[in-house]
């Protein structure tokens, strides 16, 4: 037993100390155009880490089975040879994944993925961009790092004098009695479920991703901390299934159609604020759909918001883009579209390309940017957009005690976070952007009050709440008088009868409040919450040309108002006269409202094509 321990263990190991290497030497390899310090290494081994602990336990998954098998069947011979053909399987396979990532990197900019894959299919036009050299230097430090890596496992599962050059598998000089076999065999399946956590990340809601290990506003040093047969494997749940190219008409005609949709230049827009330079507060409010406003005839549940919306500037035919936290965080932060089947924010070489209005403050107006999330800043790869994105500083739960981390299902409650808010915004270097996400309104809906027996509306009636403490609490302070609060949820939810085949469903409440704010007023222009940067930055007096898919709701070129949403394999399209709900896997309309369902539909079609094709281009 103790014989298969050591092997197990100094396989990981070897494994990891491979990944970890790989990183140094990556970094060397690329430097050019990077500056870093040996704290910077010390800093990408220690993010990075996490990724190469998951990636090495997938490595040893098979020799542990082995390990299993050998206690019932003790054939040396047989077992050793798998392992060597393993390992030797892992050994290229390292090597190859090692050796594309930092060739590849000087050109793409961006971590290994599958999309590489697509280049075997032209390798004469693939080659044509390097030398003959550099293609035989390549071939030399595969085969290279090949063997040094498949030496590397034989050292460690060298039992045996007699099997030097390759893994073998350790045996006993004779068979255990059957009750030691049984214990050992248990104690092996006892161990299985903690290699699925590790692999996993461990028992939270969210799993091991790319997002984790970036740290830093260097896009270089968090490029380094993936692990790139990590990046490459993950890749494939985008162009395996995810990343549809959508195609509906001639190139022309959706060139034409989204020419007339969508402007970059704002035109005689009226002003809403009293100063160009005020501190901006964004706070997406988990799942607040208008089903639980004023929109959808609700007084009784979020009566703060309801206030606040006839104190402030009003988008009362604001739709979300979405139905999932991460792509409505996008469509905010980016103005960029959604997508029926994938998530921009798991895709870190095309989130990175984006627009973003931290990293547009940041750098033509100096603000300091913050991000504030009480739950898993690692889901979905949300730390990896919103570092790209341009946000310095990041505060979410593991930020807290443990028992605040404790206090609800995804992580810190919202009366928690809502304190935090304010001390950030308290302490924050002026001009500043922060940017929050709630998340107490979210299944289960765990909240410590009680104020209707149905639990989903509750939890509303909390949010509103925290919101209305935090507003009253800054409306004391002298923050107030010179900040904006932009108030917007970042999708709407199904609840009860309101589906997809409502309009009410995607209809969401996006409000301005502040004493930045120079008068109350409501805007009824229909609109989406992918035109929050646009419409923004022109009352900041900046430019929104980056912002191809956000739209000015103010300008006078904002002349054919619609909005729409996705959701998972279908769209939603919305006037001020119609709506229509069509779904991609039929084929049809689900449902169809008012005289211009036609025009909606190849409005949607034009967009999804455009923006596709704007996805793919990276």
């Amino acid at each position: 037993m103790k014989e298969r321990i050591v092997f197990l263990l100094r396989t990981y190991l070897w494994t990891l100390f491979v990944f970890m290497a790989a990183k140094v030497a990556f970094m060397l390899a690329c430097r050019e155009g990077h500056d870093f310090a040996l704290g910077d290494v010390c800093s990408v081994l220690t993010h990075g880490l996490s990724l190469d602990l998951s990636t090495s336990l997938y490595i040893v998954s098979l020799p542990f089975l082995l390990m299993m098998v050998s206690i019932w069947w003790q054939q040396a011979r047989v077992l050793n040879l798998i392992l060597r053909v393993y390992f030797a399987i892992i050994a290229v396979a390292l090597s190859l994944a090692f050796v594309a990532d930092s060739s590849l990197y000087p050109f793409w900019g961006f971590k290994l993925d599958a999309s590489c894959l697509q280049y075997l299919e032209t390798p004469t036009e693939a080659m044509a961009s390097v030398s003959t050299g550099y293609v035989v230097l390549r071939v030399l430090l595969f085969l290279l790092v090949a063997a040094v890596v498949f030496l590397g496992y034989g050292v460690t599962g060298a039992a045996k004098a007699s099997m030097p050059t390759g893994a073998s598998m350790p045996t006993g000089a004779s068979m255990p009695s059957m009750r030691y076999r049984v214990i050992e065999t248990l104690g092996y399946v006892l161990v299985i479920p903690l290699i699925v956590i590790g692999i996993r990340g461990g028992l939270g809601e969210s799993t091991t991703n790319i997002g984790q290990a970036y740290f830093s506003s260097n896009q270089f040093l968090n490029h380094s901390a993936v692990n790139p047969v990590f990046s490459f494997v993950a890749s494939f749940e985008k162009t395996a299934s995810n990343n549809v190219s959508y195609h509906f008409m001639d190139d022309a005609q959706c060139r034409r159609m989204i020419g007339e949709l969508y402007h970059t230049e704002s035109v005689g827009a009226d002003t809403l604020l009293t100063t160009q330079r005020p501190n901006i507060i964004v706070i997406l409010l988990e799942s607040c759909g208008g089903t639980f406003t004023e929109i959808g005839g609700r007084s009784d549940v979020t009566p703060n918001l309801n206030r606040l919306a006839r104190e402030g500037i009003y988008f009362t035919n604001c739709y979300g883009n979405t139905w999932r936290t991460d792509r409505g965080t996008v469509c905010t932060w980016s103005g960029y579209p959604s997508f029926p089947t994938m998530s921009v924010m798991k895709m870190p070489a095309k989130s990175h390309t984006l627009p973003c209005l931290a990293r547009t403050l940041q750098q033509q107006r100096g603000y300091s940017t913050y991000y504030l999330y009480g739950g898993d800043i690692n889901f979905t790869n949300m730390r990896s957009y919103l570092v790209g994105g341009g946000f310095e500083t990041l505060k979410w739960m593991k930020d807290y005690a443990a028992e605040e981390q404790a206090s609800a299902k995804w992580g810190v409650r919202d009366d928690i976070t809502f304190g935090s808010l304010y001390e950030m915004a308290a302490t924050a270097q002026q001009p500043f952007l922060i940017g929050y996400s709630t998340l107490s309104s979210h299944q289960p809906w765990d909240v410590p009050i009680q104020q209707f027996d149905d639990e989903v509306l509750n939890a509303f009636y909390y949010l509103d709440q925290c919101l209305g403490s935090f507003i009253g609490k800054l409306k004391q302070s002298p923050l107030w008088q010179n900040t904006l609060v932009v108030l917007l949820p970042d999708h709407g939810i199904t609840y009860k009868t309101i589906d997809e085949t409502h309009r009410l469903k995607n209809h969401i409440p996006m409000i301005w409040v502040g004493g930045a704010v120079k008068q109350p007023r409501r805007i009824e222009q229909v609109c989406n919450q992918t035109d929050l940067p646009a419409t923004l930055l022109e009352q900041l007096g900046l430019s929104h040309r980056d912002y191809t898919f956000s739209r000015d709701v103010l300008s006078k070129t904002y002349t054919q108002p619609f909005a729409i949403n996705t959701f998972d394999d279908g769209f939603s399209m919305y006037d001020s006269t119609s709506f229509v709900n069509y779904d991609f896997i039929s084929n049809k309309v689900i449902k169809a409202e008012g005289p211009n369902t036609a025009l909606l539909i190849e409005r949607a079609k034009a967009i999804l094509q455009a923006a596709s094709d704007d996805l793919n281009k990276r």
